[in-house]
């Protein structure tokens, strides 16, 4: 049974020691409570699937329209791509400008939800069965999370936006070096800390509760099940998942595009490949999606969880090498000072909109932290999915603390060895990172390889990091496909293994399409870019829905728990009472009362006679 404890410790509900070893012998009373409040943790119910009374391989509500939306879309921003920019970034330009400050509220807002849940009283609810043990180790968890969260990103930023703040600061900042260089790793902390996994939280803790504690399928809809009842299994539901889905593809696809134009980047600073063209694009995106259909193939437990971990070891790799190939001791001092400086500073730059700059900060900070906070949504359906799926097992507080804490950590640690080895060099060194003569003074694609050029081994440790992206890549691409391949299934953890190809393929295909279409490279990828952030939008309204839900679960857990309790502390009490009346009894005499065993009356006391039952 188990639903009615709120961890295996059985705490009381107070958080005191009171109900710590604590069991209900009413378990038909505590799973009627669990019935009658919609927790049960025991798996999906014929009427709880997709209406059609089992787990199909596909669902045609959501399959088909994600499907034809995605060609749809591909059509026209190849056949018609003039005009599908001009859309798309007329819409763009106006959301971006008219709900900037939206954004910037709700996802401090996601914040402030991830920490109370995580800290509060609902901490020690377990996601699963109250004697679920994690399906996967702490460190494999923690190495798939990370990879599917950002790894890649990571990776294509970490030397990029750093030096790209220290250049062009956010207005307000100080022209002093050492103002910008502070300035700019606080900032990057700012759009990769806690804000990106807060909003990964919402969406993965509100899947995790209802599919592991719930028993109800993988699926964005059933997280609102607490808010619409059954009428989730209808269209709203089936609209819910196409636009997870949609989103998903989207996020996929741009991140492939931008990956591989990475590589080509280094290909060519390496002096590897000479102007590479549409051709080795195409190359190294049909090499990647073949590693990742294999990934898929193999699932969570081998494919994904093998490279995830490959993944993480490399990183580590390369971490330390720039870290004692770098300047050491300013990459430490900087880590210290540049925490301290974002913890100072996180309440304030949460909530900033840039209003008291006027124009040019409302449009800097339109530029890059609105465009963080819609793509990190826009990317929250794919991955909140899977840290759902991977995280069985583990209690409120558990997952809170290792989606929240554990990468920001790790994540503030990458920016500043690589962005502080990158600015080390432009504040102390020879320079050459920043060209102020270009259009873009920072060239995102191969800033990473210029940085690794500086250092010894040079060649070597690129050619290692092409190996990491294209890994990373693969994660991304598999996690993802695995992911929409759940969504289109009907909820099915383990859905058949041709959908699982035919939606990486998808997202490879989709790549491919818009980066020949691209001509340059990247006009298409942004008008694909675009979209995903404006598919955040609609997709926000459904995470704040989340937000209720997820605490309208947790309430109604809590009653039952505390009528659980309040069941056996009666019990208990009336327990004691009775076997002390026998123990009484069977001494033979009560001392309040002068009774003797027999029922009579004592001496001097003129009750009337008992006779004993």
């Amino acid at each position: 049974m188990g639903s009615c404890l709120l961890g295996r410790r059985g705490q009381s509900a107070n958080g005191g020691a009171g109900g710590r070893n604590w069991k209900p012998r009413a378990e038909d009373e505590c799973v009627a409570a669990q019935q009658r409040d919609g927790v049960s943790g025991q798996g999906p119910t014929a009427e709880q699937t997709d209406g059609r009374g089992r787990l199909s391989s596909i669902d045609p509500r959501v399959f088909y329209p994600s499907a034809i939306i995605i060609v749809a879309f591909v059509v026209f921003a190849t056949v018609f791509r003039d005009t599908a920019q001009d859309w798309v970034g007329a819409i763009q330009e106006n959301v971006v400008s008219g709900v900037g400050w939206y954004y910037t509220a709700l996802v401090s807002l996601f914040v402030i939800f991830a920490i109370w849940v995580g800290v509060g009283r609902y901490g020690d609810i377990k996601l699963g069965r109250d004697d679920d043990k994690p399906e996967f180790g702490l460190g494999s968890w923690l190495a798939m999370l990370f990879a599917a969260g950002m790894g890649i990103g990571l990776v294509f930023w970490g030397v990029a936006e750093p030096l790209t703040h220290y250049d062009t600061p956010r207005p307000g900042v100080g022209e002093s070096s050492a103002e910008r260089s502070e300035a700019a790793l606080v900032q990057t902390f700012l759009h990769w800390g806690v804000h990106p996994w807060a909003i990964y939280v919402v969406v993965g803790l509100s899947v995790a509760y209802a599919v592991h504690r719930k028993g109800r399928p993988v699926s964005i809809r059933w997280a609102l099940e607490p808010i619409f009842g059954d009428k989730i299994k209808g269209a709203w539901g089936s609209a819910i998942d196409v636009v997870a889905v949609v989103g998903t593809v989207f996020g996929v696809a741009t991140s492939l595009g931008l990956g591989v134009l990475q590589i080509s980047a280094g290909l060519e600073f390496k002096g590897w490949a000479e102007d590479p063209g549409n051709g080795l694009l195409v190359a190294l995106i049909v090499v990647i999606t073949l590693l990742a259909g294999i990934s898929v193939v193999t699932g969570v437990g081998r494919g994904i969880k093998w490279l995830s971990n490959i993944n993480m070891g490399m990183a580590l790799a390369l971490l330390l090498f720039v870290l004692i190939a770098g300047p050491t001791l300013f990459i430490m001092n900087g880590f210290v000072q540049d925490v301290g400086g974002y913890l100072q500073s996180l309440l304030s730059l949460s909530f900033d909109t840039g209003a008291n700059q006027g124009s040019e900060g409302t449009e800097w900070l339109n530029g890059w932290t609105v465009f963080y906070w819609g793509w990190w949504i826009s990317w929250a359906p794919f991955v909140g999915i899977f840290i759902a799926r991977i995280s069985r097992g583990r209690t409120v507080r558990e997952f809170v603390c290792g989606v929240l804490l554990v990468p920001t950590v790790l994540t503030f640690f990458w920016f500043s060895v690589f962005g502080g080895a990158a600015i080390h060099r432009e504040m102390f060194g020879e320079g050459g990172l920043v060209d102020e003569g270009a259009e873009t003074s920072v060239n995102r694609d191969s800033a990473l390889f210029q940085l690794l050029d500086t250092l010894p081994g040079g060649a070597f440790v690129a050619g290692l990091a092409m190996l990491l992206i294209v890994l990373f890549f693969v994660t991304s691409s598999d996690s993802g496909s695995y992911v929409v391949d759940m969504l289109a299934s009907g909820g099915d953890p383990d859905p058949p293994t041709w959908s699982r190809v035919f939606w990486a393929a998808a997202e490879g295909a989709v790549a491919i399409a818009l980066l020949v279409a691209s001509g340059a490279g990247t006009a298409a990828l942004d008008t694909l870019q675009t979209t995903a952030i404006l598919i955040a939008l609609p997709f926000s309204l459904v995470m704040i829905g989340m937000c209720v839900a997820t605490i309208k679960s947790f309430n109604q857990e809590r009653r039952a728990y505390l009528a659980a309790q309040r069941k056996e502390q009666d019990e208990r009490l009336v327990g004691q009472a009775v076997a002390a009346f026998e123990e009484n009894l069977d001494n033979g005499t009560y001392a309040d009362s002068g009774l003797s065993s027999d029922g009579e009356a004592g001496p001097g006391d003129g009750s009337t006679k008992l006779t004993k039952s």
